[in-house]
């Protein structure tokens, strides 16, 4: 189990549209990254590259759907509910 420096709602990290990531500053002075391929696949973990601390990314999932991903398929199925 992970042991998070802090958890990090997404609209306070900077977004670097050149290189695609978030950055939020790390205590050590680096900042901690995470690209939005990683959270397009569900990662929510921002590392720092210049120490071990780790944060939490709050962020919804439905804003970063790859709309050109073909193998993504969503299913609906239905429950019949008794009353």
């Amino acid at each position: 189990m992970s042991s998070f420096y802090d958890e990090i709602e997404i609209e306070d990290m900077d977004y670097n549209k050149e290189e695609d990531i978030y950055t939020y500053p790390c205590p050590c002075g680096d900042k901690f990254i995470i690209s939005t391929d990683e959270l397009i696949d569900g990662v929510d973990v921002a590392q720092c590259p210049s120490c071990s601390l780790i944060i939490k990314v709050i962020y919804d999932p439905d804003d970063f759907i790859d709309e050109n991903d073909e193998e993504t398929s969503f299913e609906v199925n239905s429950v019949p509910i008794t009353v």
